[in-house]
């Protein structure tokens, strides 16, 4: 079923090269809904991202007005969330690049996410997020938190935001740019 094809004489004959593709049960459930072209380009490049990586995933696709989220479900999805985040993190940042370029004006956050993955960090960062302002209001002194990623950032900002006894801001320079918790003042 697999030909390579044949170039022909000077373009005369030629035969073009026949390919035999096949995906994983599920994998294109959502690529046949109503889903924007853009997002269903997104998806494919999600399924070349999680099949370059090796991991055997269904990848759910879930579109809003302000949202494109892609989940991922499967029993070695840790290969595609990395060391502390950081692959599911850069996948993500491309994603969003791309979709910036196919959508044109039209900006849509890109959100990948991995058996929960994202739920369960923003969880844990708002958290800490609040012990460490409670530690701020009872010392009086800043507290800085360990290097995080801008997305990981964007979380403990917003967790704080609206705390008026404790103001934050980031320092340092990436890849170890941090959060600062201050005393409000």
């Amino acid at each position: 079923m697999v030909s390579e094809g044949e170039r022909g004489l000077l373009g005369v004959g030629y035969e073009p090269a026949r390919v035999a593709a096949s995906a994983p049960a599920g994998a294109i459930d959502a690529a046949s809904s109503d889903v924007s072209p853009a997002a269903a380009d997104l998806r494919v490049i999600v399924l070349a991202l999680v099949d370059a990586l090796g991991v055997e995933s269904r990848v759910d696709l879930r579109e809003t007005g302000e949202t494109v989220t892609f989940t991922c479900v499967g029993d070695d999805v840790g290969l595609l969330i990395g060391r502390h985040g950081q692959t599911i993190d850069a996948a993500q940042y491309l994603l969003n690049a791309v979709a910036h370029r196919l959508e044109g004006d039209v900006r849509r956050e890109v959100v990948l996410d991995a058996a929960g993955y994202r739920e369960r960090r923003r969880a844990t960062l708002e958290s800490m997020a609040l012990r460490t302002a409670q530690q701020v209001e009872l010392s009086g002194e800043r507290a800085e938190l360990e290097p995080m990623t801008s997305i990981e950032r964007k979380v403990v900002h917003l967790a704080l935001k609206e705390l008026s006894t404790v103001e934050t801001t980031s320092e340092g320079t990436e890849p170890n740019r941090y959060v600062v918790v201050l005393p409000a003042g």
